[in-house]
This record gives structure tokens, C-alpha cells and sequence, in this order.
């Protein structure tokens, strides 16, 4: 039997919940880096996302992405109870983690 917090769950909660995902597993090369003194590539770097930023800016460009990924994480209304929302959350931290891992191994 369907609730009625599942029933209210429209499509662009799922797009939601997939781009929380990604934007919450960029948060963590750059903020690792950034608050291990290393430099790190960023959208601040020169040429943008491919030159190195101040271990600064990339503490800042991933405390920017914690709240870009928690304010879409609770528009998508992500919860345990409904298994896919999970699972749409999962494959967006491994798409990017896969897209992250080939864009910085070159």
C-alpha cells in the first residue's frame, strides 16, 4: 500500500535526489584537499577546472557544495522508507565519483 508521502513523490524529487548525490560526493576531494593544505583543481583555477586553486577556495567551493547538496537533498525528500529514493541518491554519488575518478586521473 502506497503512503501518502509516496504518493506526493513527483519526478523532479528523483532528478533531486540523483543531483544530491553528485553534488554531495564533489564535496569531498575538494574540501579533503582543502583542509589538507593541498592544491587541487576547481572552478577557480586557471583554466577553469583544470588548474590548481588554493587549498581556500577549494574549502570554500566544497562547504558551497555540502549546502547545494543538502538543500536539494531535502527538496527531494530522500528517505528510508522509500527504497528508491535511496537508490537514485547512491547512483548519483557513484556517477560522479566514476566521472571524478577519470577526470583526475589524466
Amino acid at each position: 500500500m502506497e503512503t501518502k508521502e509516496q504518493s506526493n513523490t513527483k519526478c523532479y524529487h528523483y532528478v533531486a535526489n540523483f543531483f544530491a548525490g553528485m553534488t554531495l560526493a564533489n564535496v569531498v576531494p575538494h574540501y579533503v584537499n582543502g583542509i589538507s593544505g593541498n592544491p587541487f583543481p576547481s572552478p577557480f583555477g586557471n583554466p577553469p577546472g583544470l588548474g590548481n586553486s588554493s587549498p581556500l577556495s577549494n574549502v570554500l567551493w566544497g562547504s558551497l557544495n555540502i549546502v547545494i547538496g543538502y538543500l536539494l537533498f531535502k527538496f527531494s525528500k530522500v528517505s528510508e522508507k522509500r527504497i528508491v529514493s535511496l537508490i537514485i541518491l547512491f547512483a548519483g554519488i557513484v556517477c560522479q565519483g566514476v566521472i571524478l575518478s577519470l577526470a583526475f586521473s589524466r
